[in-house]
């Protein structure tokens, strides 16, 4: 069943069989239909999940309105991490934008699993660090570049999204609205043409 997930984590450290087993042990499978919650905020976040098909995207509500924060694709991690640490209330809301299959894992059997497991303890270093790796590109690309310039790395890094996701997250996650988004794809478009 979490076949994806055992090759997945094999593609980043080498497992003994029997610890790729401890996936069945303590993982478990949650299906969501496009727009449901995967975590709402205010509530404290008892899990990580790894996206086996479709989306989640990341967003918090500020003064009324929703601020999309990342999104996520097979293969990636999603949590609210501050809640997860730190067993507070969470702050972000994890919607599937399409139909999405998740495995997760609580946060008690994610520390049975490091305790079963040094090559999962690795495991969960790296991919903890590849997650606060990507925070500070998002962070930096929103303090630093101009919104078409988002726009522009986006296109080249993560085409896919534009196939997917409705373009008013994917404007909400560059910071502009749907029309400014609109703009900048026509003028980007002339630019290619000529």
């Amino acid at each position: 069943m979490f076949h994806q997930l055992k090759k997945f984590c094999t593609s980043v450290v080498p497992f003994e069989k029997q610890e790729l087993d401890l996936i069945d042990k303590y993982f478990t499978s949650k299906t969501l239909k496009k727009r449901e919650l995967l975590i709402e905020e205010g509530k404290v976040c008892q899990f990580l999940a790894f996206i086996s098909k479709g989306s989640i995207r990341h967003y918090h509500i500020l003064d009324g309105n929703e601020k999309t924060c990342d999104i996520s694709f097979e293969n990636q991690w999603v949590t609210d991490f501050k809640s997860f640490t730190n067993r507070v209330s969470g702050t972000m809301n994890l919607q599937a934008t399409e139909d999405t299959v998740v495995f997760c894992i609580s946060r008690d059997h994610l520390g049975l699993l490091y305790q079963e497991s040094q090559a999962f303890e690795t495991f969960g270093r790296i991919m903890t660090e590849q997650v606060a790796h990507r925070a500070t590109e998002i962070a930096m690309s929103l303090s630093s570049n101009k919104p078409e310039q988002r726009y522009l790395d986006l296109i080249e890094n993560r085409p896919d999204m534009f196939q997917r996701i409705p373009q008013k997250y994917i404007a909400n996650f560059i910071g502009i609205s749907p029309e400014s988004l609109s703009r900048i794809q026509k003028r980007v478009h002339q630019k290619q043409k000529s």
